[in-house]
């Protein structure tokens, strides 16, 4: 995580939830990101960016890891 991101970045609380649910809590506690609901081992960019935070879910759409900026 980079220290020049504002706001709440990491949501361990939100892991089992829904993954819609997930997404709009994170939006909701810190306007500054873009929550992307993503398949777990579905593969996206590497560059780290405050302004986003991949939710994984599961098959059934439950959030399988940490929703983490970046």
């Amino acid at each position: 995580m980079s220290s020049d991101c504002q706001g709440k970045q990491s949501w361990p609380e939100l892991v089992g939830e829904r993954g819609e649910v997930a997404e709009a809590t994170i939006e909701s506690e810190n306007p500054a990101v873009n929550a992307v609901i993503v398949p777990e081992g579905s593969f996206g960019d590497t560059q780290f960016r405050c302004d986003r935070v991949r939710v994984r879910v599961d098959d059934n759409g439950i959030v399988s890891s940490v929703p983490r900026v970046g």
